[in-house]
């Protein structure tokens, strides 16, 4: 069995702000690498002091493009996050199952939004 690995957006972005959605695609390619490894993963965002939904859209949220929600579940873990950070996280998960779930119905909202079907 695999060992659990620690990734730490703070190390990888270089700061205390992880709010661009190129910062969390970073996160994301070291999660998903080692997700497909089969290896655990622990997130940890100490000293991370600013977060943004592009950031974890870009990080978390696509994982549920590329893996099974099981698999998520029993292989991920995130840990020191503030109270209000752990809402946003849950926000952003909950649209990424929805949206990978039915993409389509994603894309028709958005083009009815943006005003035409032809968008």
């Amino acid at each position: 069995m695999s060992k659990e690995i620690v990734i730490t957006p703070f190390e990888i972005v270089g700061s205390p702000l992880c709010v661009a959605s190129d910062d969390g695609q970073k996160v994301f390619e070291r999660i998903a690498a080692a997700l497909r490894d089969g290896q655990g993963v622990v997130v940890s965002f100490h000293n991370v002091t600013s977060l943004t939904s592009a950031f974890l859209n870009a990080a978390i949220g696509q994982l549920y493009g590329s893996f099974p929600e099981q698999l998520i579940r029993s292989k991920l873990q995130v840990k020191d996050m503030a109270a209000e950070d752990l809402a946003l996280l849950k926000r952003v998960v909950d649209t990424a199952k929805a949206y990978f779930k039915d993409p389509e119905r994603f894309k028709k909202a958005e083009q009815a939004a943006l005003g035409g079907a032809d968008a």
